[in-house]
């Protein structure tokens, strides 16, 4: 009963390291391709998987695409939120966040750049649970900016602004810097800007 029991066990964690290595690297080809773009045979052949196998794992597209932005944002905590929240929060961990944010897009994490920024657009109107976790996810980062801008109010850091407004400018420069990047031509300059645009937030009280 017990090998029987510890085959089981194994089969488990082999499945959910099977379905965490697929799930990033449809987050890496929908950084490039949109999660419409996702295509189950296409995944199995890059990974050397079944098709079938894929199907088992995730069933529909949908639960493929939800997977991928869940596995887009567990890599963008480790990439940008947790290392960032080791500086003390206001203004030191809103920079970290910042230019953790920077390096995110310049490295690439994933080879389109921004996640959120190749695949919001696509689901702005589209209703649906892939459209629900998007979005939810990229409020939490617009409301974890907004809270740092907060804290750094609190502390006497920064003069006070329209906190909800300024963590809504920083969060769209910083896509807009994004798209520089992808572009190509002076993406440096877009990147600078951006940074200015975050500075002209973190002016002390007068």
């Amino acid at each position: 009963m017990g090998a029987r029991a510890g085959t089981v066990d194994q089969r488990l964690v082999r499945g959910a390291r099977t379905r965490r290595t697929i799930a990033r690297r449809a987050a890496d080809m929908a950084s490039v391709e949109g999660l419409n773009g996702l295509s189950i045979g296409r995944l199995a052949t890059d990974l050397g998987l079944s098709k079938s196998g894929v199907q088992t794992l995730f069933g529909t597209k949908e639960r493929l695409q939800v997977a991928a932005v869940e596995s887009a944002r567990e890599t963008f905590l480790d990439a940008v939120v947790r290392p960032a929240s080791e500086a003390p929060r206001g203004v030191a961990r809103l920079r970290a966040l910042i230019e953790r944010w920077i390096a995110y897009v310049e490295a690439p994490v994933f080879p389109g750049g921004c996640f959120w920024a190749a695949n919001l657009a696509e689901f702005d109107g589209r209703p649906g649970e892939v459209r629900d976790v998007l979005f939810g996810y990229h409020r939490d980062w617009r409301a974890l900016i907004a809270g740092e801008l907060r804290e750094a109010v609190r502390a006497g850091e920064i003069a006070e602004p329209d906190v909800e407004l300024a963590a809504f400018q920083i969060v769209a420069v910083l896509l807009a810097a994004n798209t520089g990047l992808r572009l190509g031509g002076d993406g440096g300059a877009d990147v600078d800007m951006a940074r200015r645009v975050v500075d002209g937030f973190l002016t002390p009280p007068g």
